[in-house]
């Protein structure tokens, strides 16, 4: 394998740091801004919409532009957003910041994806692709609660500023590793999204959408739900996204393993089941236990939480893979921007539930989405079987 796909994997480790530390920045910074916390939820949904709005039109605005140019310059213009992040002073700026930062992120993963398989070959293709994703679980284990850690003693502007210069380090080494003169495909949007036609697809991204809407309607939402329906302190947060973080890990991994040996789709129906227990704990255990037993009970359900969570997405794309093989890096990147979409939704409902009732109750209106996905599932299978036994013998 070969070892520049690293820097691929630290660049979206970077950019994904951003996404995800967000649900412990939220109280200081709806106290800077003078706002409220759901308000202050729209950062996390504008980065999101951004970024998957991002991924498919500025690859294709890209064409066949050198990948090397076009990865400095994406992280480049993530860096800028954090830096214009780090020093504004007002939630008009902080919101320009992410649509900056979003588009960026976008873009890189997308082409990131694509370089890595230029670089290992079509034998290593999913490999590579892994190797790359993984700078997303990373940033889930190490990024957010690091960035939540450093928050807690430099504020939420210091977090944006040690992400611009690990952002910064990471645009240099790619100038430097990256090879000359590999250029991308062209393709157009109607040709990127066409992929959705494809028999099975669609309900598959459908089923991201709305695991990961239930899901961010109560991560996004993690500080308040521990602070206000827990009585945990600030302080807890950075161990929290870390036990989640740990979790997250080890489904990742663990999930590859058992789609293998299980099939993907028991895989993706056990996440989505466990998923609505977890929702259903939190919401139930906030609302009849008292505050001290409430707040163990979070934390102990956090790293079960990130394995149940982070199980999900490898099964998921595993079984998107399977049903067009041949247009896999077209799937994964509209499965990719399914997830931030569903980011975006989920963090969008969640503001308003919490403008409304309290945070205790999240779990319950999250929990509706795993049985929705679990509906969606369904009818796709049954779909599916109807297609294979009305198919003509060859």
């Amino acid at each position: 394998m070969d070892k520049r796909i690293i820097w691929l994997a630290v660049g979206s480790f970077t950019m994904s740091t951003v996404g995800f530390v967000f649900s412990s920045l939220l109280p200081s910074i709806a106290a800077d801004t003078h706002t409220t916390i759901p308000h202050a939820g729209h950062l996390i949904t504008l980065f999101s919409l951004s970024y998957a709005i991002g991924a498919p039109l500025l690859s294709a605005l890209a064409g066949a532009a050198d990948r090397r140019r076009l990865l400095v310059a994406a992280m480049l213009v993530f860096v800028v957003g954090n830096g214009i992040a780090a020093m504004s002073v007002s939630f008009t700026t902080l919101l320009l910041a992410q649509i900056v930062m979003g588009m960026a992120s976008g873009l890189f993963a997308a082409t990131a994806q694509a370089t890595a398989v230029s670089l290992a070959g079509p034998e290593h293709r999913a490999l590579a692709i892994s190797i790359v994703v993984g700078g997303t679980t990373f940033a889930v284990a190490l990024g957010a609660p690091l960035g939540a850690l450093i928050a807690a003693f430099w504020g939420w502007r210091g977090t944006f500023g040690t992400v611009a210069l690990v952002g910064l380090t990471c645009a240099a080494m790619l100038w430097l590793r990256l090879p000359r003169g590999l250029n991308g495909t062209k393709l157009t949007m109607s040709e990127r999204f066409g992929a959705i036609g494809r028999p099975g697809v669609a309900s598959s991204l459908m089923v991201t959408f709305l695991y990961l809407t239930g899901g961010f309607m109560i991560i996004s939402y993690l500080a308040p739900l521990a602070i206000d329906g827990a009585g945990l302190s600030h302080l807890a947060l950075p161990g929290l996204l870390l036990a989640f973080g740990v979790g997250a890990v080890i489904g990742n991994l663990s999930s590859g393993y058992l789609a293998d040996r299980l099939g993907a789709t028991r895989v993706v129906t056990a996440s989505l089941i466990s998923a609505l227990a977890v929702s259903l704990t939190i919401a139930f255990g906030l609302h009849l236990l008292t505050r001290d037993f409430a707040g163990l009970l979070l934390i102990g359900i956090m790293v079960p939480w990130g394995i149940v969570g982070w199980a999900f997405p490898p099964a998921q794309a595993s079984r998107i893979v399977g049903f067009a093989p041949e247009v896999a890096h077209l799937t994964l990147s509209l499965n990719a921007s399914a997830i931030y979409l569903g980011i975006a939704a989920g963090t969008a409902i969640g503001g308003r539930i919490l403008e409304n009732t309290a945070a205790a109750d999240l779990g319950f209106f999250a929990a509706l989405f795993p049985v929705a996905s679990l509906a969606v599932l369904y009818a796709g299978l049954r779909s599916h079987r109807r297609r294979l036994a009305t198919a003509p013998a060859e």
